[in-house]
């Protein structure tokens, strides 16, 4: 019986030693898991134009005024008026750069008869507004 007291003994200690292994091992991992820093968004992911312009509807050669707020961007970042031509989007003249407080404006002439789809793009970055639609009649 002191045998078998002893054999019990030794498997009771492996047992322990086994499963305290196993928990260092798996909060080692749980902590290692914790510990991973998370990606943290890129510039462009945080940053964000919106755009209103000062009329949905003009003649051809008439001006209209974009205005809006960026988000993520420095002041004096250079912004770009795009248009959408064939499925492409293609920068205009019309350029202004972010005003303290995050504003911008810029005024574009139209002259293209038709329907203009327009949208403002930060240069340099995959920043851009929301397209907005101008009726050039």
């Amino acid at each position: 019986m002191h045998r078998t007291h002893r054999h019990q003994a030794s498997r009771a200690l492996a047992a322990g030693a086994l499963s305290l292994a196993l928990l260092s091992a798996g909060s080692a991992g749980a902590f290692a898991t914790e510990a991973k820093p998370k990606p943290s968004p890129s510039p462009s992911a945080m940053a964000s134009i919106t755009i209103k312009p000062s009329a949905t509807s003009v003649n051809a050669g008439g001006s209209v005024t974009f205005t809006g707020r960026t988000q993520g961007l420095k002041v004096g970042w250079p912004l770009v008026l795009q248009h959408q031509k064939a499925g492409k989007w293609i920068p205009l003249k019309a350029t202004t750069k972010t005003k303290n407080g995050s504003s911008y404006s810029l005024t574009a002439k139209l002259n293209t008869v038709g329907t203009e789809h327009l949208r403002v793009s930060a240069v340099g970055k995959k920043v851009y507004s929301p397209a907005v639609t101008v009726n050039v009649t």
